[in-house]
């Protein structure tokens, strides 16, 4: 007797369809995920410095479509006592506030690694000049240079006595240069104090034990376990650090607005005086790409300065 087996429907092995096999591709699964990020970093960054790029080559103007002129503003910039002028300062500006900052807040990252009570409301605290808006921050120092309201100045000749006259900070080319250093080294310290307190974080305390037992100082425990060990999250910093500073525009045209006499602007703020303010797009534009070879140095100069020191590393351990 001869069994006939019937197959259930449910129970045929069906193909699936085209889309869920598309949507099982993994190169196209890659694809979606990344498309929306792609195409905000295109609408927001790319088109944006492509058009800024474009316009540093024309003689554009608020007002009026230019007309491509090569290498013209920016062989006119050479020429510009200004532009010279914010391309040093904007040197002066980045190293004096990057080596400020890098001093204190490694200091104050050391500080903060150890144990002492109400120690994360102290770390919560620190963070205030930066996450405050550079704005408000602008405003308070503004108000502390003030000529005839300075709370330094109070201090000096109604307190302490130490001076007959108020302190013009803000009056003549290097004492505001020096006054808008002060104001950014204060507000990138909490910056680079978080970021290097988090690279110390991950040091194994048993090296600090080690060293110890060998009879090795604080100083040559820094040396040659604290600093060796912090060198990649230090590059990566001090990168950030120097692109944040030499890109500053807030904080120099809240207080300075690149005054007295154009002796405090940085090529951000020229750029914004004579691309927005003057009209002269293109102008404006060359200025702004001017910056780009300055940033790109600073890049590989940490990158190359990281890999040297990680090339003598091993070569030591060799």
């Amino acid at each position: 007797m001869s069994v006939t087996t019937l197959s259930s429907p449910a129970l045929v092995h069906r193909q699936p369809s085209w889309l869920v096999r598309l949507f099982d591709y993994k190169p196209f699964l890659i694809v979606m995920c990344l498309a929306p990020a792609i195409g905000l970093l295109t609408v927001f960054l790319t088109y944006p410095l492509g058009l800024g790029i474009w316009l540093a080559f024309t003689d554009t103007t608020i007002g009026r479509k230019g007309v491509f002129v090569g290498f013209e503003n920016f062989q006119y910039l050479l020429t510009d006592s200004l532009w010279w002028n914010a391309v040093f300062y904007s040197m002066v500006y980045t190293g004096i506030a990057t080596f400020g900052k890098f001093a204190l807040g490694f200091w104050l990252a050391l500080l903060l690694n150890n144990h002492f009570p109400f120690k994360s409301l102290l770390r919560a605290i620190i963070l205030m000049p930066w996450i405050v808006p550079t704005v408000l921050s602008a405003l308070a120092f503004w108000w502390i240079y003030d000529p005839q309201f300075s709370i330094i100045s109070y201090l000096l000749v109604d307190v302490l006595h130490w001076r007959t006259t108020n302190i013009d900070f803000l009056g003549s080319p290097w004492p505001a240069r020096f006054s808008l250093i002060a104001a950014n080294i204060w507000r990138g310290i909490p910056f680079v104090a978080i970021s290097l307190l988090a690279g110390l974080q991950t040091i194994s305390p048993s090296l600090y034990e080690a060293a110890m037992l060998d009879g090795a100082s604080a100083w040559q425990r820094f040396r040659y376990i604290t600093f060796p060990m912090m060198m990649p999250i230090l590059a990566i910093v001090m990168t950030f650090s120097i692109i944040f500073t030499f890109t500053d525009f807030q904080l120099v045209y809240a207080i300075t607005r690149g005054g007295p006499g154009n002796s405090t602007h940085l090529l951000a703020t020229l750029a914004f005086q004579r691309g927005i303010a003057g009209g002269e797009l293109g102008e404006g534009a060359a200025i702004a790409v001017s910056m780009i070879p300055f940033l790109v140095f600073a890049t590989l100069f940490s990158y190359f300065g990281l890999a040297r020191r990680k090339w003598q590393q091993g070569e030591s351990n060799d």
